[in-house]
């Protein structure tokens, strides 16, 4: 009988159930020893990395799966829920494997990327690598730095033992098929999955993503992850990032940096863009000022409310952010007129949509930017809030502080981590 054989690209992202049917969670990787002492038939697989709910990728060895077929994955039922921590010796298939570079040495010693993994199910039952499905590269083409394209090439499936280089990462590798298996995540999910990478690997998955993914991944990562990654990246690069970037978490991660290299950054970008995080720079991180955001949605009182439903309707507007709308007098950018009022989203939903906002204002008393963590978190918790204006002397809005900045600066520094829960589905 011949072996079941299945292609990791296939593999991925497939449920994983328990013998009772109820769902684990989702693959996500494929874990392999790849050493160069490994025997034949082939690399042995470790077992898979699997996403259970609250974006956990734990671990699960290949001997808990007792079947994979019809697009699914049976386990024993029995899942340590620790957090996947890859180790010495152990090799990604889809995060480290996909797009390596080898040479097929029964052709010419031509060129190729890994493109896919054959794994077979052998009578012994181990599961093995078996074959690569590779695409043939113009010698001379680079795949450093590369962001997603179309790839061209002839695509052959080959045996392991008629390639060279699968065990050398090379200098540096493209990401293309690693983002393609990863192009419906969330940025917190995406997020999570390149903590897990090697901090090579988490470089080149950077300098493959576009800005504006970058960017809402780096304000979802570990402090140490993101400052590593804009550390890397070239200097322009870098400036372009925090200027799409949330300016909070902007400025959280320039105060990390050395006085010399935040103005360097601060130099290459937009006056206006710079001017905000400068602003924020001045405050201390565990204030009012440190916390909030220079960019809530703010209008004038004669703006009518289907306006502020059209401008919290955009996508791109932070869900706590939406939550509330600033009337001010002219201008209607931080620092800005005085501030009239605020509208709740929900009160916003009950009036007429032709009524101005200054007709329909919710009384919510602003904090100074000196207030304290402590102040703020009861402010919010007082009044049922989500968001919360910062007003200067004067009474000009300078920005709002959301509960999502309050919680990250609250919760530990390592909750993000999630290092010490560990649960088990046993059978029933």
């Amino acid at each position: 009988m011949s072996p079941l054989r299945v292609f990791v690209a296939r593999l991925n992202g497939l449920s994983v159930f328990d013998p009772q049917g109820d769902e684990v969670g989702r693959v996500r990787d494929v874990v392999i020893s790849l050493t160069s002492s490994t025997p034949a038939p082939g690399p042995r697989v470790i077992g898979l990395v699997v996403e259970v709910p609250g974006r956990r990728r734990v671990f699960v060895p290949i001997t808990r799966v007792t079947s994979i077929d019809a697009g699914q994955v049976i386990t024993t039922g029995l899942v340590n829920m620790r957090r996947f921590q890859q180790r010495a010796g152990e090799t990604l298939v889809v995060a480290e494997l996909f797009d390596r570079r080898v040479v097929l040495i029964d052709d010419g010693r031509v060129p190729a990327v890994v493109e896919d993994v054959a794994m077979d199910h052998l009578p012994s039952g181990d599961w093995r690598l078996t074959k690569l499905f590779v695409r043939k590269v113009d010698p001379g083409a680079s795949t450093h730095g590369l962001r997603l394209r179309r790839r061209r090439g002839e695509r052959v499936i080959v045996d392991l033992v008629q390639v060279e280089g699968l065990r050398d990462a090379g200098p540096a590798q493209a990401a293309t098929a690693l983002l393609e298996a990863y192009e419906n995540l969330k940025p917190q999910d995406l997020a999570e999955a390149i903590h897990g990478l090697s901090p090579k690997r988490r470089f080149e998955v950077a300098d493959a993503l576009d800005d504006e993914r970058l960017a809402d991944v780096l304000e979802e990562l570990p402090d140490d992850d993101r400052l590593a990654i804009l550390t890397h990246l070239a200097t322009d690069r870098a400036a372009d990032i925090l200027e799409v970037m949330q300016p909070d978490d902007a400025t959280d991660l320039l105060s990390d940096l050395p006085a010399h290299t935040q103005e360097e950054l601060l130099q290459l970008m937009e006056p206006d863009e710079a001017a905000d995080l400068r602003r924020l720079l001045t405050y201390d991180e565990n204030t009012a000022g440190g916390l909030m955001t220079t960019e809530p949605v703010i209008l004038g009182p004669e703006a009518s409310i289907a306006e502020a439903l059209a401008l919290v309707r955009r996508e791109e507007v932070h869900p706590a952010i939406a939550s509330m709308v600033y009337v001010t007098r002219p201008p209607h950018e931080t620092p800005t007129g005085r501030l009239l009022g605020s509208v709740h989203i929900q009160h916003l939903l009950r009036e007429a949509p032709h009524q101005p906002l200054g007709q329909v204002l919710d009384d919510v008393e602003p904090v100074p930017p000196g207030a304290s963590l402590g102040e703020v978190t009861r402010h919010l918790a007082t009044y049922n809030l989500v968001a919360l204006p910062v007003t200067d002397p004067a009474g000009r809005l300078l920005g709002a502080v959301t509960v999502d900045d309050v919680l990250d600066h609250i919760l530990p520094e390592d909750w993000r981590e999630e290092r010490d829960t560990v649960v088990e589905v046993a059978d029933v």
